[in-house]
């Protein structure tokens, strides 16, 4: 455990002030094709990303893709799952456990993006619960083996979508995980997105920027946000 804790330092440390260039394309995966999964994956096809966009309403994927060329396409939920080097899932909170229940057992192994947040007036007692809790780890706890990573979740669709690859100094998205090469590749994603990553520790540390916090909704730069995180 010592060990492992001194590689994720070590990692974390390498990249709280990143550089990011322009990554090699990937394969992604969306699950939720609403306003976050398609402002996102609509900002990682430009960024020259191939993306398969999966939602339980289908008509809802095919809307994602208008515009957006070759590069993004439309599946099932297994079918994103199987396609994507990465996955990021934008649902309500309460469904977590069906995504779980269908293709949990496929998600172990994966790079899991995660900016959803439990409302417990719509998530009843499982929102309720991970509010408390913190939602990164509950979410971790729903779908055990995925290699989550905490981003996105702190600012509605609409600021982000307008923030997007403003003129520097962007604005900054605070980034955590538990294992340090998801947090690497999450940060090239947030970075592809058109946004500042700022490594903000692990899937516990996270809750220090949940819906609700005293950075939620605040538009802040790199220095900024880290700052008011009170890291390094």
């Amino acid at each position: 455990m010592k060990r492992r804790a001194f590689l994720f330092a070590m990692t974390a440390a390498a990249v709280a002030r990143p550089a990011f260039a322009q990554a090699k394309p990937m394969k992604i995966g969306i699950i939720g094709s609403g306003r976050i999964g398609s402002t996102f994956g609509g900002l990682w096809v430009k960024a020259g990303h191939e993306v398969m966009f999966s939602d339980r309403d289908p008509e809802q994927s095919k809307r994602a893709t208008d515009g957006l060329g070759p590069r993004a396409r439309v599946g099932s939920v297994p079918e994103a799952v199987a396609f994507g080097d990465a996955i990021l899932i934008a649902v309500p909170y309460g469904a977590l456990p069906a995504i779980a229940q269908q293709v949990g057992g496929e998600l172990k192994g994966k790079v899991v993006i995660d900016p959803n947040n439990p409302v417990p007036s719509r998530d009843g007692e499982l929102g309720a619960q991970a509010k408390e809790k913190g939602a990164a780890v509950s979410t971790a706890a729903l779908l055990p083996g995925a290699r989550l990573v905490r981003a996105f979740n702190s600012w509605g669709y609409a600021t982000m979508a307008r923030e997007a690859h403003r003129p520097a100094p962007r604005m900054a998205i605070p980034v955590a995980a538990d294992d340090p090469a998801a947090l690497k590749l999450g940060m090239q994603l947030v970075s592809d997105a058109g946004f500042d990553p700022v490594a903000a520790g692990s899937l516990a540390a996270s809750k220090a920027y949940d819906l609700g916090s005293s950075v939620s909704g605040k538009v802040m730069t790199a220095d900024e946000m880290r700052k008011a995180l009170s890291l390094p």
